[in-house]
């Protein structure tokens, strides 16, 4: 039988990842190329179409082996249009991506938040393989998230459903978040939040610390040296990360109240850390979620790393065209 390709892309702020992957969500080929923000990121349709008809042509492929496209991209998406409201990096309001990638190649094309795409793709091939009830948050520079009920990403009514990233702390007040409001869940558990939250005890404490002459020596720290610090017995360290698990433990927790899933996925940048990140979190998540919730759920580190947006985006292709 003639195997069809779909094609998964996930534009991020640097690099837009692309793959042509079966429909049983084997890689077929995967290739990346830059973020082109230049003129409001207007030029973005062209890259993609014009990578898709380079890389079929270095396979020795016609377009015609492709069914379509499948697309996760920043910010809340219009989901009837395949329109993104705003994407504040990339400079897009109102950006008509569906229409003008399908103008660009030809193929039918559906579009989903970022997130969602990757929540997506753990419940496909990853961590969360086989889970029609899942909590995926991906800790990178922000906080994003997706919700998956009855085998279905929560879009809510107007495309913000999974805004994990902006439940309120229960402090009040806090750092202001990008979205506009204090104290969101982002300015604490992403890998930004844990450097300044690094540096804030840093200033505000004598304690004893590594990270405290690196950083008197560099002016600059990263998540990974606070949890390879942490993971060392470093002190300073340690309390950071407790607070972070704290209070992305709770949030976890009052989601997973809502959803009973059947697993919480943690992907990103700052889920490298591993064990060092999931024992505090698994200790905080269980004393804040109801206890039936706690015995139903299984915590785990997102398996597919980069992987992740094209495999769900190749999903959703799949799912509306075939």
């Amino acid at each position: 039988m003639y195997e069809k390709w779909l094609v998964g892309v996930d534009i991020g702020g640097t690099t837009i990842k692309m793959a042509f992957i079966n429909q049983n969500g084997e890689m077929i080929h995967k290739w990346e190329i830059p973020t082109n923000k230049s003129e409001k990121a207007q030029h973005i349709p062209t890259d993609i179409a014009k990578s898709v008809d380079q890389i079929l042509d270095e396979l020795g492929q016609r377009k015609s082996k492709l069914i379509g496209i499948g697309i996760g991209a920043p910010g809340p998406v219009n989901l009837r249009k395949g329109s993104i409201d705003v994407a504040v990096n990339l400079g897009w309001e109102n950006f008509h991506l569906k229409d003008r990638l399908e103008m660009e190649t030809s193929l039918p094309v559906i579009v989903d938040n970022d997130a969602n795409v990757a929540a997506i793709g753990e419940m496909w091939k990853g961590a969360g393989e086989g889970a029609k009830e899942l909590l995926f948050v991906t800790l990178g520079t922000g906080v994003g998230g997706g919700i998956i009920a009855n085998g279905e990403v929560i879009h809510g009514v107007n495309g913000a459903g999974g805004e994990i990233g902006h439940i309120t702390s229960i402090v009040e007040g806090g750092v202001l978040c990008n979205c506009g409001k204090t104290g969101c869940l982002e300015t604490v558990a992403s890998a930004t939040g844990i450097v300044r939250l690094t540096i804030e005890e840093l200033s505000s404490t004598h304690i004893p610390s590594k990270l405290r002459d690196f950083y008197n020596e560099h002016q600059t720290l990263s998540s990974k040296l606070v949890f390879n610090a942490a993971n060392e017995g470093d002190e300073l360290a340690k309390r950071v990360i407790d607070y972070v698990a704290f209070h992305l433990g709770l949030a976890l927790a009052n989601v997973a109240n809502g959803l009973n899933p059947e697993k919480i996925v943690i992907g990103g940048g700052v889920s490298k850390a591993g064990e060092a990140l999931l024992a505090p979190l698994k200790e905080q998540f269980t004393r804040f979620a109801f206890p039936r919730v706690a015995q139903g759920v299984e915590l785990a580190i997102a398996t597919l790393g980069n992987d992740a947006g094209v495999l769900g985006s190749a999903w959703l292709a799949k799912k509306r065209f075939t």
